[in-house]
């Protein structure tokens, strides 16, 4: 009887090491299908619905709204439509949740070394943010009509600033723990479960995971409504792609997105409101040593993603994820 189902079991083993990884998560529905679904859910839910639930509470003066108001439906925003429906479409759509959702704890060596990838592409990217917002003012002087584009990017984009920057707005160190978890914590959980998780990983079943992760990034850049950073944010978010696949957890990136948006508290919370809103670069000088710090640290992290590829199997674990 024992021989029997021994035999039974090694076969059903051999059978599932010849299934795709598709296969043994038995989806519904085509998983590209089930990640653009997915895309467009949320965006309707939680960039129209939500914007239209806090213009029927709050209505269009959200400068005199109660902030803490404000932040409690921002909380209750990203859970309800963005980390709710990543986990319900992941569970009617595929049999194993938590491998869609890649939840496997990483070792600490795994999370260090992203970590250190995240202190290389945040100067990086600031960098890169003085060049391109200087160069986009010399082209917009050169023309009326890209004068006027720029002067409505620049309506958007002050208008994100301010809103985002509303929020950061702290009296007392308890507010400030609070503005942590709005900010931080609850983006970082929401967004990186559903982008990195449940969008991702669909994607990654039916394309190439540099595909499935840049594919995600354009529309983790697109969701944010920044118009400068756009680039910025595309990059960020295929850096974090990148940690969710070769870690093939989805901590990784929460960590890493959690982290970016304490920097950019701290940054807040030091600098002051002007400086952290601030940007543009006018004089030569500046922009040279912009340049170069963009070059460099350019370089630096070509090189770390190079010895990452290369060197991470030595730092993760036995078992590798679907």
């Amino acid at each position: 009887m024992n021989e029997d189902f021994n035999s039974e079991k090694e076969d059903n083993n051999k059978e599932e090491e010849h299934l795709t990884p598709e296969q043994r998560l038995n989806p519904t529905m085509s998983p590209m299908a089930a990640g653009f679904i997915g895309l467009i859910t949320v965006f309707v839910l939680y960039q129209i619905g939500g914007s239209l639930i806090t213009l029927i509470i709050f209505g269009f003066d959200l400068e005199s709204a109660n902030i803490t108001a404000m932040r409690l439906m921002t909380i209750g925003g990203q859970v309800l439509f963005i980390l709710l429906p990543a986990l319900l479409f992941a569970k009617l759509i595929y049999e194993d949740v938590t491998t869609i959702i890649r939840f496997r704890l990483p070792n600490f060596k795994e999370v260090i070394v992203f970590v250190i990838g995240l202190a290389i592409l945040t100067p990086l990217l600031q960098s890169y943010l003085y060049v391109q917002n200087y160069l986009i003012e010399q082209l917009a002087a050169q023309s009326h009509f890209l004068t006027q584009i720029k002067d409505f990017l620049d309506t958007l984009d002050k208008l994100v600033s301010e809103t985002y920057a509303g929020l950061l707005k702290s009296h007392s160190i308890f507010e400030a723990l609070f503005i942590v978890i709005v900010v931080a914590v609850v983006p970082a959980l929401c967004e990186e479960t559903f982008f990195r998780g449940f969008v991702q990983k669909s994607f990654e079943l039916k394309i190439k995971p540099i595909f499935a992760a840049a594919l995600t990034a354009i529309f983790f850049a697109l969701y944010h409504f920044n118009p400068y950073g756009l680039i910025a944010l595309f990059a960020l978010g295929l850096f974090f792609g990148f940690a969710a696949y070769k870690s093939g957890s989805i901590f990784v990136p929460l960590i890493l997105h959690f982290l970016n948006n304490l920097i950019a508290i701290v940054a807040y919370f030091v600098l002051g409101e002007d400086e952290f809103l601030q940007s543009n670069v006018t004089d030569q000088a500046s922009i040279n040593s912009n340049l170069y710090l963009f070059i460099f640290f350019l370089t630096l992290f070509s090189v770390y993603i190079y010895l990452v590829i290369k060197n991470y199997s030595k730092i993760k674990d036995k078992k590798e994820p679907i």
